[in-house]
Order: structure tokens, then sequence, then C-alpha cells
């Protein structure tokens, strides 16, 4: 019984800790996606307004 208990309580801590990637991945993908935006727009408006390259 005890090894029983012992392998749910392991199944459940490790199934929280993907799960909690899981939310992690997700939210740091919509980060990546919004930076990915903004870099954008910035290179846009470098090349319209005719920036010197460095």
């Amino acid at each position: 019984m005890n090894i029983a208990l012992l392998i749910i309580i392991v199944v459940a801590i490790v199934l929280a800790i993907v799960g909690g990637l899981t939310e992690a991945l997700s939210w740091l993908l919509w980060v990546a996606i919004i930076v990915g935006v903004i870099a954008l727009i910035a290179f846009l408006l470098r090349v319209l307004r005719g920036g010197t390259r460095t």
C-alpha cells in the first residue's frame, strides 16, 4: 500500500511540474511574439527613415 501511495504522489508531482512548464512555455511564446513584432516595427521604421548603418 505504501508503494502505491508513493507512486501516486510521484505521478502527481510530475504532472504538476509538466502542467506548470506548459503554462510557462505558453506565456513565453506570447512574450516572444510581442518582442518579435516590436523588433519588426523598429526595423521597418529604421529602413523607412533611411537610418545609417553602424
